[in-house]
């Protein structure tokens, strides 16, 4: 790709960002986008052949311009599964209040806008497979609790994680960041190590 091109593109996935950002919904639609921008509808669409694809890649763009690899390398090095456990927590949950401007649009809007769902979606697949890795590093360990298949406890865990459950808890109740990321640490403990190595 030449680098006109990647500056467009960029261009492109700056501006919707934006949008989403600014809390305008569903009125992120693609001539949103391109006037946004500064460019044609038909150079979005050059780009990106549909709006599922691009809402699904603004999410990988700001994991990108967020270095999310870079915060997810002490899970991915951590010796043992608690280690891993608490380090993606630490992870991911400090990471939503960095995206929850665009996740909130998402969310907002995926009840009635199937490429909003979409793109939701393939980035909470990814969580998911966080968490799994941190379930499978666990079970590794023999440390995670016996009652429990490393698929339910995949489930429990990417369900305490979720978006809407730091929402309720930060911006609802009014926990500070530090004390969610305490108490989610805690919970995932109790919940899914055996008590000997939590």
């Amino acid at each position: 790709m030449s680098s006109e091109n990647i500056e467009t593109r960029t261009r492109i996935l700056e501006a919707a960002w934006k949008l989403l950002e600014d809390g305008t919904g569903s009125a992120v639609r693609m001539s949103d986008i391109a006037k946004a921008s500064g460019i044609s509808r038909q150079a979005v669409y050059l780009h990106f052949p549909n709006r599922a694809e691009l809402l699904t890649a603004v999410t990988r763009h700001i994991d990108e311009v967020k270095d999310v690899e870079a915060m997810l390398v002490e899970s991915r090095a951590a010796k043992t599964g608690l280690a891993r456990l608490d380090a993606f927590i630490d992870a991911w949950g400090n990471y939503i209040p960095q995206i929850y401007g665009v996740a909130n649009a998402l969310m907002s809007m995926q009840d009635s806008d199937a490429e909003a769902r979409q793109a939701w979606g393939n980035r909470m697949q990814a969580v998911r497979h966080g968490c799994a890795a941190a379930v499978a590093a666990l079970e590794h360990d023999d440390a995670l609790v016996p009652t429990l298949t490393p698929e339910t406890a995949t489930d429990l865990l990417w369900t305490l994680l979720s978006v809407r459950n730091w929402e309720q808890l930060t911006r609802d109740c009014g926990w500070s960041q530090e004390a969610y990321i305490d108490v989610m640490k805690a919970l995932a403990s109790k919940a899914l190590v055996v008590s000997e190595f939590g």
